[in-house]
């Protein structure tokens, strides 16, 4: 049996490779041909051509965001969130023996197709093509934003930190110093994040013709003197202008319309109109309640005190364990991604030190019992160390697999205990990124807090998980 397969998570690091790796080899396990192509954070590899997709027998598609699905049109596909693809493999290659698979179709032919022969497709076929859109989308706006915000914190925190001079209100850089323009650059990278994140949301959901209205509404949601706010709608409303802006680019293009038209809807009408609708609605109606929301929530976390810090701390640390790596995790990701972009670093800071915990923490386990861990996973323990070091919670999962009633209350508890001695200690990180590898680049404040909030999160976990395991 000829398989072929594709994975992709929104920010193409871990999941992506991890769930390649998994399909591929339990395919060889089954006696079945796979070839699996990774659309990760640097592009697409191993790319599955045209012959390929023509001679293959189905195709797994094992992703969070959006990819062009055209190709595959007329062939038996398997859709399924990434995490799916990692955990149950077996389960995915097993419906094409089964013969459990719709025939996909694009929305344009999907209505003629199902009226022919309504019992073509099953229902838990349609439901595998279904895979929550506002989250794809969200993540396929995410996705993109990300790198912006990397570069921009990395330049920022690397200008403050190697010439900045201290005054009464923090680290300045000087107009004449050479570090100057370089903030700059920082500063300005963060102001594509919300375009870029609204206008891919867009795209996810209307295709090209909703990017230019996204990327707008993305600029106006950013810019509140266009309705009379000092802050802006910031993130929030750079989401909500994306959703908005794809809807009604998608409305847009299912109004039928003349033949002669039809060519200059994507390029020309859609945009266009979908932009001034997107404008108006922030400019006049959406824009100021949604900054309004924003600066409540800025001030909020500014007077965060005591118990209150610890409390949002305890709650991000779970969710960034939970489920390393997915729904959970990144809306918590998120969350200290876009606070970034509003000044409130100390969440990241928080966030920084609990994503690293789990594969770290599950490391040091199985070094510290090796009876109670396999050999294989030994070898995959010192793999976690070295993913922990360098931020990817996902090190974590191999481990949470065989055995989640033990392993993954222990990260948690591990995570949380990170998390709220980095907050109480006022740790920032100025990039969305976890681990010990950004203090390596200078985006961590109080760097020595930041190591001990990660060492103590680590023991826990260590020390937990090893109380609860039996040995082998």
């Amino acid at each position: 049996m000829k398989l072929l397969a594709v994975t992709s998570c929104p920010n193409g690091i871990a999941h992506t490779y991890m769930a390649a790796e998994k399909l591929a080899k339990t395919a060889e396990e089954m006696g079945a041909e796979i070839k699996v192509e990774t659309q990760g954070s640097i592009g697409a590899e191993n790319e599955l051509t045209a012959e390929e997709i023509q001679a293959a027998e189905g195709i797994i598609l094992a992703v969070d965001k959006s990819i062009d699905r055209s190709r595959f049109e007329g062939k038996r596909v398997v859709e399924c969130p990434i995490a799916e693809a990692i955990r149950q493999p077996e389960q995915l290659i097993q419906r094409f023996t089964e013969g459990n698979v719709p025939v996909y179709r694009s929305e344009r032919q999907e209505e003629s197709a199902e009226t022919a022969d309504p019992e073509k497709e099953t229902g838990e076929g349609k439901k595998s093509r279904a895979q929550n859109p506002i989250y794809r989308s969200l993540m396929n706006g995410v996705s993109y934003m990300i790198p912006f915000v990397v570069v921009g914190g990395l330049l920022i925190a690397l200008s403050l930190g190697l010439g900045g001079e201290p005054t009464a209100e923090g680290l300045v850089v000087p107009e004449d110093s050479f570090w100057a323009p370089i903030l700059q650059v920082g500063e300005s990278a963060f102001l594509f994040m919300v375009p870029i994140l609204a206008g891919f949301i867009a795209v996810s959901i209307a295709d090209r013709p909703g990017l230019a209205p996204g990327m707008i509404g993305g600029y106006i949601a950013a810019e509140g003197s266009f309705y009379g706010s000092e802050a802006g709608a910031g993130f929030i409303g750079g989401i909500i202008a994306g959703f908005l802006a794809g809807y009604i680019a998608k409305g847009i293009k299912s109004i039928p319309v003349p033949q002669v038209i039809q060519p200059i809807m994507p390029i020309l009408v859609i945009p266009l109109a979908a932009s001034i609708l997107i404008a108006v609605s922030f400019i006049y109606i959406l824009g100021s309640p949604i900054a309004s929301l924003m600066e409540g929530l800025t001030a909020f976390l500014n007077g965060m005190q005591g118990s209150s810090k610890i409390l949002l701390a305890l709650v991000l640390g779970a969710m960034i364990s939970f489920d390393m790596g997915g729904p959970v995790n990144k809306v918590a990701f998120l969350f200290g991604a876009a606070m970034i972009g509003e000044g409130q670093t100390f969440i990241m800071g928080a966030l920084a030190a609990a994503i690293c915990t789990p594969p770290l923490g599950m490391g040091l386990a199985s070094l510290l019992a090796k009876h109670k861990y396999q050999k294989e996973e030994e070898e995959v323990g010192k793999a976690a160390l070295a993913m922990g070091l360098v931020g990817i919670t996902e090190g974590a999962i191999p481990f949470a697999a065989g055995d989640p009633l033990r392993v993954i209350p222990s990260i948690m508890i591990g995570s949380m205990t990170a998390s709220a001695i980095a907050m109480t200690a006022g740790v920032t990180d100025n990039v969305p990124h976890g681990g010990p590898i950004v203090a390596v680049f200078q985006a961590i404040g109080n760097v020595p807090m930041f190591f001990a909030a990660i060492a103590a999160g680590t023991v826990v976990t260590a020390l937990m998980v090893n109380l609860l395991k039996k040995p082998v």
